[in-house]
């Protein structure tokens, strides 16, 4: 009985296994055709996309490129021969375009153009080049979108309040008085390269205001922490314009990721331990109950909002005080640089300079305060007439969040924007004679009438500088001390110079002047 019972179990089992088998088999095939049908579904609307992209960016004016590569050969790796092509592409109209294999880049070069996309605050994000930036800098100010970027500049704002940013100026002024001292031996009518001399000077002002930390650049110029800025400057900037160094692998196998993660150590370290330290002297201050005043440093400010679940970790003001220090350096040096390259080519304006100047600094060590500053209206309007002709940051890049009419053209959402400040500032509509250099453009009656987006040289919009008025402020007060005791004579002609298209605008082998004293 026993037998006869076990041979249809069996059975029933077989058959249950089988039908298991069965249905199992038509349930991965059914999610076999669904994750097929997606597959396609997703392949046909990225293929529509693609489409219409190419569709609407082929609208655009630009030189003819080549099938698959577009015009990447037509790019070459030398930055100053970059930086002429880039000019030359403009000529295609206020809103062109680039190929590079399947992405495209569409270049801006008229204010209304450029004012579709930074009077946005929809359209903040940089451009991929930035993400190079990261290692250094994390997800600052200068490289963050996106909600975080919207919270850390409303934190940031009030860093850069007027009475804090008066509280500078001693620093300026004692850093100026310091490179007008150091530039003595050289004054001597020999030329020389006069914009490595003012980085540092500029170095030393960045560091002291920006982490209260005296590094003394000027006079200690071989220092490993100096010797490491300088080489991280070199290392970015180069990165972001040359193409095979960007993939990560190359760059490893190059050896430039060791050179790159070398620096980083010692910046990163010196940040973390200044933050540490200076943490420490303010808590001591409050422990003791100091009555003495000490001047507050933007790393300070970042330390009030330390702490807590929503405050400033260590990581997010390193990355903070690290931005303002990449910012606030390069910029401002080359902006004094180029100002005294164009007045040394210019002696009737540079005379003017002087002129001003005498009567407001009757003597040499009479202190360059704020009132002092603000009636440096002339040398002022050379700063700015020199960060027209040749602005510190020649470009800015972004990417569209959606899609964008600009000047007539629909511009698809996810492109890479270019926008040519050097271009936009030589609009002859807004700048009658671009090419000639003339302080008076920036007298009040020349400025009302002028497009709000002609003269960007910090940017403009939601995501404009946030720190040009300090830089102004800087390059016054630097500019002032310097040709209150010199003149100066530029040694390369205009048309021999030759710029180099980095994310800063510097002159290749530096900028050459030879200075006499005026006393």
């Amino acid at each position: 009985m026993l037998h006869h019972h076990t041979q249809p179990s069996s059975f029933r089992q077989r058959i249950s296994l089988t039908m298991m088998a069965s249905w199992a088999w038509e349930v991965w095939q059914w999610m076999a055709y669904l994750l097929a049908t997606i597959l396609f579904a997703t392949l046909l609307v990225r293929h529509f996309k693609r489409r219409r992209m190419v569709a609407l960016i082929n609208k655009l004016p630009g030189p003819e490129g080549l099938p698959l590569l577009g015009n990447s050969l037509q790019v070459t790796v030398d930055n100053a021969e970059l930086f002429k092509l880039i000019i030359q592409f403009c000529q295609y109209g206020e809103v062109m375009k680039l190929w590079f294999g399947p992405d495209p880049l569409v270049i801006l070069s008229s204010p209304r153009a450029a004012e579709a996309v930074l009077s946005s605050s929809r359209h903040i994000e940089k451009s991929h080049d930035y993400h190079y930036l990261h290692s250094w800098l994390g997800t600052g100010l200068l490289t963050s979108s996106g909600s975080k970027w919207h919270s850390r500049r409303k934190l940031l704002t009030p860093a850069f309040h007027f009475k804090i940013l008066e509280d500078c100026l001693e620093v300026f002024d004692r850093q100026a008085t310091l490179l007008v001292d150091r530039l003595r031996p050289r004054a001597d009518g020999q030329p020389f390269d006069i914009l490595s001399h003012i980085a540092l000077c500029t170095l030393d002002i960045i560091c002291e205001a920006a982490m209260g930390h005296v590094i003394n650049a000027q006079n200690e110029e071989d220092s490993e922490y100096v010797k490491k800025i300088k080489k991280i400057n070199y290392l970015m900037q180069r990165r972001m314009t040359v193409i095979w160094e960007q993939p990560s692998l190359l760059y490893w196998l190059l050896g430039l990721a060791r050179q790159r993660d070398e620096c980083l150590s010692v910046l990163h370290n010196f940040s973390k331990e200044t933050i540490t330290n200076r943490r420490k002297i303010n808590q001591q201050n409050v422990d003791e109950k100091s009555d003495k005043k000490q001047r507050l440093a933007f790393l300070d400010i970042l330390l009030e909002y330390s702490g807590g679940t929503k405050g400033l970790s260590d990581e997010d003001i390193r990355e903070e005080v690290d931005t303002f220090m990449f910012e606030g350096h390069d910029t401002t040096a080359a902006a004094i640089s180029w100002s005294l390259f164009l007045l040394g080519h210019h002696p009737e304006i540079q005379a003017k300079v002087h002129e001003e100047l005498d009567a407001i600094l009757t003597s040499p060590d009479q202190p360059l305060g704020i009132a002092e500053l603000r009636q440096m209206k002339y040398t002022e309007n050379c700063i700015k007439e020199a960060l027209r002709l040749l602005p510190s940051v020649p470009y800015l890049g972004r990417v569209l969040s959606e899609d964008l009419n600009i000047c007539g053209n629909v511009i698809p959402a996810h492109t890479n924007v270019l926008i040519s400040i050097y271009m936009i500032h030589r609009d002859p509509v807004q700048f009658p004679d671009p090419e000639k250099f003339d302080p008076n453009r920036f007298l009040p009656e020349n400025t009302r009438k002028r497009h709000p987006y002609a003269y960007i040289p910090f940017s403009a919009g939601p995501r404009n500088c946030i720190g040009q008025k300090f830089a102004l402020l800087e390059e016054k007060a630097v500019l002032g001390r310097l040709l209150r005791q010199y003149s100066v004579v530029s040694e390369i002609k205009p048309l021999d110079i030759k710029l180099l298209g980095e994310l800063i605008l510097r002159p290749r082998g530096g900028n050459l002047v030879r200075l006499l004293p005026r006393h």
